[in-house]
């Protein structure tokens, strides 16, 4: 066969394919960007840490190859995680990988299709946005974001592209979570009346790395480059590993872990975000020098604004002094609970008989029922591995890279989990009653717009 047919036979596949891509939707900048069946996909890590290297990498492993997903490089500022990257990657792929100093290099790599982002808290978002500038698709630790400013601004350049960006919020990926969304979307539990959420652990290193600490020196990283907006101060090598506990770089309880819980309420409710936050608490027991509470309690009030509730209330409570690692999640209506620690419905608390009749009322209780499997939990330890919601949670990211399908927890899951958390971090350095400004997507406290 001449050249010259080849080329002709190619081409007009091509424009084949890119005629059915454009019936399916896609438009012709989105189908440039979709690998072939046989094209491995070649990914970067943005941020070598425990996260990434405990629960993500893992997941990752449990899928590439079926998938034909590769890691191809690292970006870390500290020389001593770059290094440890690299040879950990190397080890467990069996190639090597390119370290980067900075992600002004890693996107300068020929052919790089996506990112895993797995940085400092408050780098969330503003990584976003260099991974979709970039031209790559990304899967975005929680919280999202922890400044209005930092939140919209991702938003609006991520839904201005043709870029697959996952938030980390991987309960939207497990069988329990759903199973759990359809029972309330679908009006089989009556509307939601009530909210209980709680993370509670006793590890006193939690968010500490005393040995790392000691590790780290200034000239070995990139300090300038970590701060990003953050007002400059001097180096701290402790705000840039132990950076949970001091605000303005992480929220520390509400963006870490209330950010997961409070999503499921959103997407179970259909609603966006809550019309009010208090909140209470203070460092009771480690008195180590951290910003960020180590007990916090704080209260949510939401709705009405559509068919499944006429208003409800949320707890979140958490403490870092006394706690058995299991996060819970309790939904109660006037029928009974929807309990995700036991995966069950029951009608504990319900309406009765000897009740209702007294308010010429009839009776309102839940059916017993199983939603999934008990095996499928949430976790509290960063050092879970490949648990099953986050090798899901990243499995539907690979998945969506190739077929540009929206992910499991798009950037709009995100948005709206850092109102709820950026509220309750406002309530926590107020001491106000803080609400939202839906017209100016502010959060307000005593009347003005809340700024770091």
């Amino acid at each position: 066969m001449s050249v010259s047919r080849r080329r002709f036979i190619k081409q007009s596949v091509k424009a084949s394919a890119a005629v059915y891509a454009t019936a399916l939707g896609f438009n012709a900048k989105s189908y440039a960007n979709i690998p072939g069946a046989n094209d491995r996909i070649r990914m970067g890590v943005v941020g070598f840490s425990d996260r990434f290297r405990q629960a993500l990498f893992p997941s990752f492993l449990n899928h590439y190859k079926e998938l034909n997903i590769d890691i191809v490089a690292v970006s870390d500022l500290w020389k001593l995680r770059r290094e440890e990257g690299r040879a950990f990657l190397k080890a467990k792929l069996e190639h090597d990988v390119q370290p980067c100093v900075n992600n002004d290099e890693l996107y300068r790599i020929k052919d790089l299709d996506a990112v895993i982002v797995s940085t400092a808290d408050f780098q969330h978002a503003l990584h976003a946005i260099e991974a979709v500038k970039a031209g790559k698709d990304a899967y975005v630790e929680k919280p999202f974001a922890e400044t209005m400013e930092d939140n919209r601004l991702a938003l609006k350049i991520i839904k201005a592209s043709d870029r697959i960006v996952q938030v980390g919020s991987q309960r939207r990926s497990g069988g329990n979570y759903k199973a759990a969304a359809e029972f309330i979307q679908t009006g089989k539990f009556g509307p939601i009346t009530m909210v209980e959420l709680t993370w509670n652990v006793n590890q006193p290193g939690r968010w500490r790395r005393p040995a790392l600490v000691a590790q780290c020196r200034e000239q070995d990283t990139d300090w300038k480059r970590f701060l990003l907006n953050r007002p400059y101060e001097p180096w701290d090598a402790r705000k840039y590993l132990e950076y949970r506990l001091f605000w303005p770089y992480s929220s520390g309880m509400p963006g870490q872990w209330m950010s997961h819980q409070i999503d499921t309420v959103h997407w179970f409710s259909g609603l966006k975000h809550p019309r009010s936050v208090v909140a209470n608490g203070g460092i009771y027991m480690w008195k180590d020098g951290r910003k960020n509470w180590d007990t916090t309690t704080a209260v949510f009030d939401y709705g009405p604004s559509n068919d499944l509730t006429t208003g409800f209330q949320v707890t979140f409570a958490s403490r870092m002094h006394n706690g058995e690692d299991r996060p819970a999640e309790i939904y109660y209506s006037n029928g009974g609970e929807l309990n995700l620690i036991t995966n069950t419905v029951s009608p504990k608390g319900g309406l009765r008989e000897n009740h209702a009749a007294a308010m010429n009322m009839k009776p309102n209780l839940l059916s017993d029922m199983v939603l999934a499997d008990a095996n499928e939990k949430a976790v509290a330890s960063a050092n879970t591995g490949a648990d099953r919601l986050t090798s899901n949670h990243m499995r539907n990211f690979m998945e969506c890279v190739r077929t540009r399908k929206q992910p499991n927890a798009p950037v709009e899951a995100g948005y709206y989990h850092s109102v709820a958390t950026i509220m309750t971090n406002a309530a926590v350095r107020t001491g106000s009653k803080v609400t939202f400004d839906e017209a100016r997507q502010e959060v307000m406290a005593d009347g003005k717009v809340f700024r770091y």
